[in-house]
């Protein structure tokens, strides 16, 4: 299946599942933008008389005008899903100025919530329901983001997804041990990694979530910090008190006067 023409304004979307008969030859290139995203299976891109292949949980943006072939590798099957958008979505001036950029995403939290993205987005064109271009628009500018963030932040995937994991489970108990078992590094090379990529501690990072949340929580909720406290994942006031004037210089109850 090809798409023989396409509107310069015009946000396409669609998933295919492709023999390796299956070749796209633009050799002057398109009017618009070209996303892709491989579930599974091998594609490839060929610009500039160059060859790119793209796998399972590659992102690949193709840029306008930029002439190109692409298709299933040989003995493949290529699983991906699609779009073409216009160029007034800017988010794309985030990214690198290159003709094609091919981004890897790691198994994990991310390429999950791309695949979410795609889904939402398919499901909002196929149904072309009130605001669908809107709700289309929507998901690829997160696609987009995120694609803009991985090529700002050179940061190993395992420090994403611990990262991810803190956030996700900010309220809960955490251990180093889990969270090492969760990317498969040893909990002593974790710690090592995560304090060389982002300058804390694990421990250090969580606890500065937990009061980032607590003085957003105490700025517009009427909680108390007790309760406060124990929302964001402390089990002891006075270790919350104590993170609290450690990252904010002074203790929840006077952090709450200077609001008034």
């Amino acid at each position: 299946m090809s798409i023989v023409s396409i509107e310069k304004e015009t946000l396409l979307a669609g998933h295919f599942l492709e023999p390796d008969s299956y070749v796209i030859k633009r050799p002057h290139g398109l009017d618009n933008w070209l996303l892709t995203f491989t579930l599974e299976g091998e594609g490839y891109f060929m610009t500039g008389g160059y060859e790119q292949r793209c796998r399972a949980g590659d992102l690949t943006l193709l840029k306008p005008g930029a002439p190109h072939h692409y298709g299933t590798r040989k003995g493949q099957t290529w699983n991906f899903v699609w779009t073409h958008f216009p160029t007034r979505f800017t988010e794309t001036n985030l990214m690198p100025d290159k003709e094609l950029l091919i981004l890897s995403i790691e198994k994990g939290s991310l390429r999950e919530r791309i695949y979410q993205a795609c889904t939402r987005m398919l499901g909002d064109f196929r149904e072309r329901g009130e605001f669908w271009h809107e709700l289309c628009g929507g998901s690829l500018r997160e696609i987009l983001y995120i694609m803009a963030q991985k090529t700002s932040r050179k940061m190993d995937s395992r420090i994403e997804e611990v990262l991810h994991l803190l956030s996700q489970h900010m309220r809960q108990t955490i251990r180093i041990e889990d969270l090492s078992q969760a990317v498969g590094l040893s909990p002593s090379r974790l710690s090592h990694l995560f304090k060389t990529s982002t300058g804390y501690s694990i421990i250090d990072t969580l606890n500065r979530m937990r009061i980032q949340q607590a003085v957003l929580l105490l700025e517009h909720t009427d909680r108390s910090a007790s309760e406060v406290c124990y929302d964001v994942g402390f089990q002891n006031y006075n270790h919350f008190t104590n993170q609290f004037r450690k990252w904010y210089g002074m203790n929840p109850r006077t952090f709450v006067n200077s609001q008034r």
